[in-house]
């Protein structure tokens, strides 16, 4: 079974590399095809990942609601539990209160129960005695008058002592009722506290319940999007692999396009400049009859580069007005006789030899010097000597100078580009750095 990276990455091999580049099968041009296929896969990659990118956003603007519900969640759950612990506090403290006046409650009514057996014993003594009779036999019986006295004394010290319990009696009976009222006001408010506590914790519940569903969506999302991340990153790296890997392959190609270049050119180097000189000869001869005489082709100098042609240096790189204003000239011009012989500024390979836009009749050559590649480019010919698809050595002839597109006269527009030739402006470098006049 293959995975679903393997078959992407296959798919995307196979409609990118086939049919296989080979020097001998395809022209610069067809890589150049293969390589704008290859940019397209890569474009269409790029909006597939920024469509996923705003999906992610959108997750990422999820988790983070989540995440505020869940703090404000946590927020709730402690002031609840802060709420349930002030009334359990409140119920302890309420419940010692309450032991407190049942403790005092007994003592109370142990004192009451005492008294109650004191003034019942009273009772039953004024009871056999008639009353306060027994208190004035007590009196009357006494022998003398400091023993009356002392008699008096004892039955006042009596009186008061029995109406002293009665008012304990009476203070003490109504303090515990107090106390019971008391009790049973705070046995009430502890059943509101305990249904209070039990709405609280109820509360508590269901905002751990709410914060738990938040927890498990804000997962889930998270979940999802780290699997869509890591898709993501997938697919970046395949088609940036595979783009990679066209890029390389194309390198190659080049590379290998120039070497069998040079190969064939040593092979080849006295025919193709025969070849050159017929054609040279028989222009010569055509244009023998005008008022006008070709030039000659311009002697093969040392080094990579050499001039395109003989002739006058009329316009350079840069700013220039040939009658339309201003505009940006990306090479440089050198005029002589129609005919003019224009030759190769270094070896490499033709890949267009054809009419375009304003250039007229232009040859395109690509060159891998050190590495590093490079199109020359030849523009306004009368006529062409080359073909694409075919090498050529510096100084071979490659056509000649004419007024073709835009032109106002015979002359070579000659422009030099580091890399393949996109369009006039890209990779335009002033040929002065590489050639001398």
């Amino acid at each position: 079974m293959f995975s679903k990276k393997g078959i992407i990455a296959a798919s995307l091999t196979a409609a990118l590399l086939v049919p296989s580049m080979s020097a001998n099968a395809e022209s610069i041009s067809d890589l150049k095809q293969e390589k704008k296929q290859v940019e397209k896969k890569k474009a269409a990659i790029s909006n597939k990942i920024s469509a996923k990118k705003e999906k992610i956003a959108d997750a990422q603007n999820s988790i983070e609601k989540s995440a505020k519900q869940v703090s404000k969640l946590n927020g709730k759950i402690d002031e609840a539990d802060d709420k349930i612990k002030g009334v359990q506090a409140q119920i302890v403290k309420t419940k010692d209160e309450i032991t407190e006046l049942q403790k005092s409650i007994e003592k109370l009514q142990k004192k009451i129960d005492e008294r109650g057996e004191i003034l019942k014993e009273r009772a039953r003594a004024m009871q056999e005695t008639g009353g306060q009779v027994g208190y004035l036999d007590v009196l009357l019986g006494a022998n003398s008058f400091s023993d009356f006295i002392d008699r008096a004394s004892a039955v006042n010290e009596i009186v008061n002592a029995d109406e002293g319990i009665i008012e304990d009696q009476k203070r003490d009976q109504q303090k515990v009722k107090d106390q019971q009222n008391e009790v049973k006001e705070k046995l009430a408010l502890q059943v509101e506290r305990k249904d209070k506590l039990v709405d609280l914790k109820a509360d508590l519940n269901n905002k751990k319940a709410v914060k738990k569903e938040a927890l498990k969506h804000m997962e889930k999302l998270q979940a999802q999007l780290n699997k869509q991340r890591k898709k993501l990153e997938g697919e970046y790296e395949e088609a940036l692999q595979v783009s990679k890997g066209v890029q390389r392959k194309i390198e190659a190609e080049q590379r290998k396009a120039a070497e069998k270049a040079r190969k064939i050119a040593e092979a080849k180097a006295a025919k193709e400049r025969a070849i050159a000189q017929s054609k040279l000869q028989s222009q010569s001869k055509a244009v023998a009859g005008s008022t006008v005489s070709a030039g000659e082709a311009p002697v093969v100098s040392s080094g990579t580069w050499m001039k395109p042609a003989s002739g006058r240096f009329t316009s350079g790189f840069a700013g220039r007005d040939i009658g339309a204003g201003n505009e940006y000239h990306y090479g440089i011009d050198i005029a002589n006789s129609a005919g003019t012989p224009i030759v190769a500024s270094a070896d490499g390979v033709v890949f267009k030899a054809s009419p375009l836009s304003t250039y007229g009749n232009v040859v395109m050559i690509t060159h891998n010097i050190g590495g590093k590649t490079y199109t020359s480019l030849y523009a306004h010919m009368s006529g062409f000597a080359t073909s694409p698809g075919k090498v050529v050595k510096k100084g071979e002839v490659i056509g000649y100078m004419g007024s073709t597109g835009r032109s106002t006269g015979p002359h070579v527009h000659f422009e030099i580009h580091i890399g393949s030739w996109v369009n006039q402006a890209t990779g335009a470098v002033n040929p002065l750095q590489y050639i001398s006049l």
